[in-house]
């Protein structure tokens, strides 16, 4: 008879388990009463706990009673600007009952991605991190574990790089996964043509960033006033060839075919696609590209095309929900982003739930996070809650009670 093998962590007698692990995007994989045993940061074994107890031995285990609660995969938050400086909160206040150029113009309120872009120019690398670390320690207490990071608020070489090594830094020095992305292409410097900043973009930013290997992804914004299609595919090629995969900010204020070069591309995601027409929906069903969906930002900003997103998943799409993390659209909680992408996506509360877990990583190209199965890293959450469904229905709510990262408990409220 073999022996038993040690094990780290038992989280006994769970409710329910998502497992996130079924075909499909409504297809949550719900397990009754089921135990999971962690090793070496990884789940070993997924079962009831009579099984898992004869198998591995559990006398000097961490044990965790997940009585009454349900335990699911940590959230994947796929689409932020985690790393900037200050806030945009007169401008966004002023707004509230209308946008009024010149009445925020008559109170001195500088508007828009420039303010954060002078913001953050400014700010030492050490003020940028403790102000990331803290949103990124927030984020982690509503159930996030991994998030990507894009620069953009710097538009000069330096600044660009400053940003990245920050999430760099974030990445080391806290339990959360930090991935990188390159958002050069974010907007444009004032007293710059265009021209001339996209050279910069493909000739100094990338193939310094890419030297330094500080991004896993390059994404530019491709919509009208921004980058066209063909400038998109230009910078994101240069960045290929320095390892970094192509993301994309799609159709969110326009259609001029930025969707479309996700599908030729073949684009890890495609984000936001608030004006993709329905036919390229089915090419993007098709591709298998991630759609990276942000109720938060269309709430935050009062968007003026709120779209058919249940159209997106009814084709076959594979969808990721992301918080979009950013001044303009001041949100922690992917808990939050859930509540929005039902009532207001007409999302079910599975598919909400599989889109914020193993879609946000699909959207990242990981395999190893995102659903509760043998062999996956023991990155979960346990809610406080009876069912699962309890997430989309308690508003403001934050249910996560204890935080597991890489089989470490790292929150325990």
């Amino acid at each position: 008879m073999s022996e038993k093998i040690e094990v780290d962590l038992l989280i006994s007698n769970a409710a329910e388990i998502v497992t996130c692990s079924g075909e499909g995007m409504s297809d949550i994989g719900v397990l009754k009463n089921t135990s999971i045993v962690i090793n070496d940061g990884r789940i070993i074994g997924v079962g009831l706990k009579d099984e898992l107890c004869k198998k591995f031995d559990i006398e000097n285990t961490q044990i965790i009673d997940a009585t009454r609660k349900v335990v699911a995969p940590g959230f994947v938050d796929c689409h932020t600007h985690l790393v900037f400086n200050g806030t945009r909160v007169e401008e966004y206040a002023a707004k509230l009952t209308g946008n009024n150029p010149e009445k925020l113009k008559e109170l001195g309120i500088t508007t828009g991605p420039n303010r954060t872009i002078e913001l953050t120019r400014d700010a030492s690398i050490e003020d940028l991190f403790e102000q990331s670390k803290k949103r990124m320690l927030s984020m982690l207490n509503y159930g996030i574990t991994t998030i990507e990071s894009k620069s953009g608020y710097g538009l000069t070489t330096e600044s660009e790089i400053k940003i990245l090594e920050v999430g760099r830094r974030l990445d080391r020095e806290t339990p959360v996964d930090v991935l990188n992305t390159f958002l050069g292409a974010h907007g444009f410097p004032k007293g710059m043509e265009k021209s001339d900043y996209l050279s910069i973009i493909i000739n100094e930013m990338i193939p310094e960033v890419g030297k330094r290997n500080l991004a896993e992804f390059c994404d530019a914004w491709c919509d009208e006033g921004y980058y066209t299609a063909e400038e998109s595919k230009l910078i994101l090629e240069a960045a290929l060839q320095y390892g970094m995969k192509p993301k994309l900010h799609a159709d969110a204020y326009s259609y001029i075919g930025g969707s479309d070069l996700a599908v030729e591309m073949n684009m890890v995601s495609v984000d936001h696609l608030n004006y993709t027409p329905v036919e390229v929906m089915e090419r993007l069903a098709q591709s298998k590209v991630t759609g990276v969906l942000m109720p938060a930002l269309d709430f935050a900003v009062g968007h003026k095309q709120p779209f058919d997103a249940r159209k997106m998943l009814d084709l076959g799409m594979e969808i990721a929900l992301a918080t979009d993390l950013c001044p303009a659209c001041y949100t922690e909680s992917m808990q939050f982003v859930i509540n929005l992408a039902c009532r207001l996506y007409k999302f079910t509360v599975e598919e909400a739930i599989k889109a914020a877990t193993y879609g946000g990583a699909r959207a990242l190209n990981l395999y190893d996070r995102g659903v509760i199965e043998v062999g996956k890293l023991a990155d979960l959450q346990i809610w406080d809650i009876p069912t699962y469904k309890h997430i989309a229905y308690e508003l403001g709510t934050n249910i996560v009670e204890t935080v597991i990262k890489d089989g470490k408990v790292v929150v325990n409220r």
